[in-house]
């Protein structure tokens, strides 16, 4: 059997239909004007013992509603969802003695307390033994060098810091399953490097399973075989990354601050690129950030440095950026039929 069984999961929210200013606060207090929001729409697929599963989509795609019901923090509308062969919401306590959470916006550490002093009432908590925790302890040590962090205050951690901690915490007691919601977010290239090599570790030793959501698809690359990419409760893709690496691997994203930028800006640029690379090829430009205007490229049809060259000949720039293609492109390019 999968460690992890979903077939027809759906979790439905009923949200009130607010309307605006004090008179309409005070209105919502009598209304029974509502609307059904479908946060999770019916999906389905099994998680087999040992797999790194990349869950992926943008904000809003109903990821952390879907991890939440596999951590039986939420109860379905309706559906079925195992983990381990039980329902996880039906005995939330059973469950958490196998699984992990970590959360890249919030910590389980105490946050007045030293290091070591967490990670002792957590060993209460999940009821470790003392050999067990000196093992794991010793372990994490010789992966990720903690013992000098063991006496600081969780408080005075860096982000780097913190999260390389509540990795450790997440993986404590042992647990079959783990559920890392960005683990990465906000840090530099050496710390999420050695993240990566952490969970990779542990994963191949353990066999621990682990489910990683994430906007960073380097993330996805460095640690996934498998992805699932959802997308307004609905899953558009679940399979091999492979597939998904080809199409869009080659994919970047030129990030481009204009000195003198107006709305003709974007108008005059899209001219010149279909001038120059004809009116088939495979750029898009949009505003995704205040000050900044994206042209995402394909290089394996356009190559980067010729759409560089453009922009620095014809346009005054302030400042550029190459990134790689967001989450939010790849959705949109799958909803496009890329995957065929």
């Amino acid at each position: 059997m999968s460690l992890i069984h979903i077939q027809n999961l759906n979790k439905y929210f009923k949200v009130l239909n607010r309307r605006e200013g004090m008179s309409g606060a005070f209105r919502d207090l009598f209304s029974g004007d509502y609307k059904i929001v479908k946060a999770v729409d019916g999906i389905s697929y099994d998680i087999e013992v040992g797999e790194i599963v990349g869950y992926i989509g943008p904000n809003g795609a109903g990821k952390s509603t879907t991890i939440k019901m596999m951590t039986g923090i939420l109860k379905p509308t309706d559906g079925v969802i195992l983990v381990n062969g039980h329902t996880p919401y039906a005995n939330r306590i059973r469950q958490a003695q196998i699984m992990g959470v970590v959360f890249g916006q919030r910590t389980q550490l105490w946050w007045d307390l030293p290091v070591i002093e967490s990670f002792k009432i957590l060993k209460e908590i999940y009821i470790v033994d003392q050999i067990t925790f000196d093992r794991h302890m010793g372990m994490f040590n010789d992966l990720v060098g903690l013992k000098p962090l063991y006496s600081q205050q969780v408080r005075t951690l860096s982000l780097g810091q913190r999260m390389l901690c509540d990795i450790t915490a997440s993986f404590l007691h042992n647990p079959q399953v783990v559920f890392l919601d960005e683990p990465t977010i906000g840090l530099d290239v050496a710390i999420k490097a050695k993240i990566r090599s952490v969970i990779k570790e542990l994963n191949q030793t353990r066999k621990t399973t682990i489910i990683l959501t994430t906007h960073d698809l380097g993330d996805v690359e460095a640690l996934c075989h498998r992805i699932i990419i959802i997308d307004k409760g609905k899953i558009l893709y679940d399979g091999d990354i492979k597939k998904v690496t080809i199409l869009f691997g080659a994919y970047r994203t030129l990030k481009v601050q204009f000195d003198d930028f107006s709305n003709s800006t974007l108008n005059d640029l899209d001219i010149k690129l279909k001038k120059r690379f004809g009116e088939k090829n495979d750029i898009s430009i949009g505003q995704t950030e205040e000050f900044w205007t994206d042209v995402t490229i394909d290089q394996a049809c356009t190559p980067l440095s010729d759409v560089l060259s453009l922009v620095m000949t014809n346009f005054n720039v302030f400042d550029v950026r190459i990134v790689e293609i967001s989450m939010e492109s790849v959705v949109q390019k799958i909803y496009n039929g890329a995957l065929g």
